[in-house]
């Protein structure tokens, strides 16, 4: 197995947290996390991979052990976010590199494609959405908080940071919830629960409304540039539905999509599968 080491790095004095794994001259691949997670999330998929590829996990910005600077002086955008990370990929060297996205991963990583389509090799999206079939009912609250961004609207998204509810996005839809270590969820609501965090992801939420007016602008980039695409989604995915995996195909005809018996974090139970899938398809 692999060694994984655990780096920061100076982005214009921004700090951030990655893991890092595999030779340096091997493939590069960097892995995009989701809300409420971290790096950490990939914790059982980087060594499965990491002996055929040089693999990169940051911790986005407010997130994992990323610097979160108070909002007055950052702000939390997905355009920001996406924006520290391309500096990032450049700061440590990352010239082309696939992409997996996953949940907040998934915008910011395709606005890297957007910015830099050279850049990119492949893009693997686990219940990383682009298009508005994907969208469940779940996103009815915070929807109505984009259409009134009222503090009651706002208020009413708080449930959403709870622990019980960090709880559930890990457990829902997965068939034996003792396959679900607590190790990941427990993290993510210590990060969660540090000063200024709820307020953070609040604004987040709040400008996630960005990301669904890119769709258009992320699906031209698929036609246009028909990077390999590979599609591994969890379909009990309560926020992300199947019907958001498959629309990928109607712009990259040769888009893969395999669907996994399991919920929205996928990794926590289904990683040695995803892992299979994703070097089978790399190494194609």
């Amino acid at each position: 197995m692999s060694t994984i080491a655990h780096r920061r790095a100076d982005v214009d004095g921004f700090n951030v947290f990655y893991r890092e794994a595999g030779r340096a001259d091997a493939p590069k691949l960097l892995l995009l996390h989701g809300f409420p997670s971290s790096s950490h999330m990939f914790r059982d998929l980087i060594p499965l991979l990491a002996d055929r590829f040089h693999i990169v996990a940051p911790d986005l910005p407010g997130f994992g052990q990323s610097d979160m600077p108070e909002r007055e002086h950052f702000a939390y955008t997905f355009d920001n976010l996406a924006n520290v990370i391309d500096r990032f990929t450049e700061v440590i060297g990352l010239d082309r590199f696939a992409v997996y996205v996953f949940d907040y991963g998934a915008p910011t990583g395709l606005r890297l494609a957007l910015k830099h389509p050279e850049r990119i090799t492949g893009i693997i999206s686990q219940n990383g959405n682009a298009y508005v079939e994907g969208l469940s009912d779940g996103w009815n609250p915070i929807q109505a908080y984009w259409k009134d961004p009222s503090q009651a609207n706002r208020d009413a998204l708080r449930a959403l940071l709870t622990k019980d509810t960090t709880v559930w996005q890990y457990t829902h839809g997965v068939s034996d919830t003792t396959a679900v270590s607590p190790d990941g969820y427990s993290l993510d609501d210590y990060y969660m629960n540090r000063p200024g965090a709820h307020e953070i992801q609040l604004d987040l939420f709040g400008d996630y409304q960005s990301n669904v007016a890119l769709y258009p602008a992320f699906q031209h980039y698929f036609r246009t540039h028909q990077p390999p695409f590979l599609a591994v989604w969890g379909k009990h995915d309560p926020f992300f539905l199947p019907p958001g995996a498959e629309a990928f195909k109607r712009d990259l005809p040769n888009a893969e999509v395999r669907f996994f018996d399991t919920g929205h974090f996928a990794l926590e139970t289904h990683a040695a599968e995803i892992a299979t899938a994703i070097a089978g398809f790399l190494l194609r």
